[in-house]
This record gives structure tokens, sequence and C-alpha cells, in this order.
């Protein structure tokens, strides 16, 4: 399975890795088939996303469209971040193997649970 440099430079050195204490809204999504599980945290400022970070189990592939997601999150407004889908992150990674490519669903998948979980709490 060949992953583009972008994308192992995002398995290696994860940007916005971690948990944030006080976060305003976790988003949390598994594939049972592969075993992956992400989880997304959120820091939430007059509609901003202010902090995004990440805490992911999974393969190479699933670290680095995480990672790749809080990039292209971080500083967006709850719409704008919900416009960010799948094909997005693959695109930024400069591709995904296709066995792989359900991981960029998954990171799709947590940010918007997370944005919905907040957005029913207000």
């Amino acid at each position: 399975m060949q992953y583009s440099e972008k994308l192992m430079d995002h398995f290696k050195n994860p940007r916005n890795q971690g948990v944030i204490d006080d976060a305003d809204a976790i988003g949390e999504k598994g594939n049972m088939k592969c075993g992956d599980i992400m989880k997304v945290y959120l820091k939430i400022h007059d509609d901003m996303i202010q902090d995004i970070k990440f805490e992911t189990l999974g393969c190479a592939a699933a670290i680095a469209t995480s990672s790749m997601l809080t990039d292209l999150a971080k500083g967006k407004t709850l719409d704008e971040a919900l416009k960010i889908d799948k094909q997005d992150i693959v695109d930024e990674l400069g591709g995904v193997p296709a066995p792989k490519f359900h991981c960029s669903v998954l990171a799709e998948a947590a940010l918007k649970d997370a944005i919905e979980q907040y957005r029913a709490q207000k």
C-alpha cells in the first residue's frame, strides 16, 4: 500500500493530537470492521472553532486523516467546518489508498458528530 509523503508526515507528526479537558463538544466515531476509533474535541467561541484536538486509535491513514481534519477545521465557523468532507481530507493529503478511504469518512463523521452535539446543547 502506497502512502503519499504528506500523509506520512501527518502520521509521523500529527497536528493537534491530544485532549481538550474543557471541550465544548466531543464527537466520536468508530468502524467495528477495521477497529479504528476517532474522537474529536472542540473549543468553540462565537460560533468559531478556536481549538480542535483529536485522539485516534487506528492505522497510519486513520491518524493522518484525523490530523488533516483538524488542520482544515481550526479557525473556521461551524457552518464552514460542516462543509469539510472526506474528499477534501483525501485531496489535502495527496490521496489515500482505496482500502483506507473509510478513514476519511470517519474523520468527517466525528467532526459532524461534535458540531451536532454542540448545537443540540445550545
